[in-house]
C-alpha cells in the first residue's frame, strides 16, 4: 500500500478518541508477549516496552500526546478503581500486618525520607536547579499524588510525572535482582520495599512474584502517597526548599 494511503488511514483513525485506547491496549499485549517469551526477565518490563512502542509510534506519525490521550483517558481512569482493589489482597494478610506495623512506619520514613534526599543530593551535586529538585522529591511517590506535592512546592508537575515513571519502571526492573543479591527473601519484607520506592509499577510487579508481595507492597505504595504528602513539603522547607 502506497504510504500517502496508509498517511491517510491514519488522520482519519486519529480523529476517534477510540485510537488512544485501541493502541494502548495493543501495545502492551505486544509487550507482554515479549515479556513472557523473555521468561519473565525483569530487564523486559512490559511497562517500559509498551512505552517506548507508543513514543515510537506517536513519534512516527507526529501524532500529540493531547490528540493521543483523548481516548488513552479511558486506561487512566481505571487507575483509580485498580489502586482501590489493592485493598482485597492486603485484607488476607491483615493479621500479618498488626504484628509489622511498628517496622512497616518505620520503614515508611526512613524510605521516603532517602528517596527524597538521596535523589536531592545527587541532582544537587550535578548542578540540577532548584526547581528540578523540588520535581525529584516525590518521583518515588503514585503519579496523582507526586505532581500534587510537586506542585504544591513549587516544581514542575510534567517533569515529576516522567520521572515517577522513569523511578517505576527502574524499581521494577531491578528490584527483585536486588533483593535477591541482599538475600532478602520474606515476601512481606519485599513488598514493602518495592511499593515504597516504585509505586504502582513495581506493585505490578510484586504481584507477578506473589499475591503476599504485591499486597504489602500495594500497603507500601498507598501508605507511601499518604505520609509523603504530609512529610516532603515539611522536608523540603528544612532544607530551605519549596514554597
Amino acid at each position: 500500500m502506497p504510504k500517502s494511503n496508509l498517511t491517510e488511514i491514519w488522520v482519519y483513525l486519529a480523529a476517534s478518541p477510540l485510537l488512544g485506547l485501541s493502541i494502548t491496549l495493543v501495545a502492551y499485549q505486544l509487550a507482554y508477549g515479549i515479556y513472557r517469551w523473555g521468561k519473565g526477565h525483569p530487564l523486559l518490563n512490559p511497562v517500559a516496552i509498551a512505552v517506548g512502542l507508543l513514543i515510537g509510534l506517536l513519534s512516527l506519525t507526529k501524532t500529540s500526546y493531547f490528540t493521543y490521550f483523548e481516548g488513552a483517558q479511558f486506561v487512566h481512569f481505571l487507575l483509580g478503581p485498580a489502586t482501590v482493589s489493592l485493598a482485597i489482597p492486603l485484607y488476607k494478610q491483615l493479621a500479618k500486618l498488626r504484628r509489622l506495623w511498628l517496622p512497616v512506619t518505620l520503614a515508611l520514613v526512613v524510605g521516603i525520607s532517602a528517596a527524597a534526599l538521596s535523589a536531592i543530593a545527587t541532582a544537587a551535586l550535578l548542578g540540577a536547579t532548584p526547581q528540578t529538585l523540588l520535581s525529584l522529591a516525590p518521583k518515588s511517590v503514585t503519579a496523582p499524588v507526586a505532581m500534587g506535592i510537586t506542585e504544591k512546592v513549587g516544581g514542575l508537575p510534567s517533569l515529576t510525572a516522567v520521572l515517577v515513571v522513569m523511578t517505576g519502571i527502574i524499581g521494577a526492573t531491578l528490584g527483585t535482582p536486588i533483593f535477591r543479591w541482599l538475600g532478602i527473601r520474606d515476601d512481606s519484607v519485599r513488598g514493602i520495599a518495592m511499593g515504597i520506592t516504585s509505586h504502582g509499577i513495581g506493585t505490578a510487579r510484586a504481584f507477578q512474584i506473589s499475591g503476599e508481595m504485591g499486597a504489602f507492597s500495594g500497603l507500601g505504595m498507598a501508605l507511601s502517597a499518604f505520609v509523603s504528602a504530609a512529610l516532603l513539603p515539611w522536608l523540603l522547607r528544612m532544607l530551605n526548599l519549596g514554597a
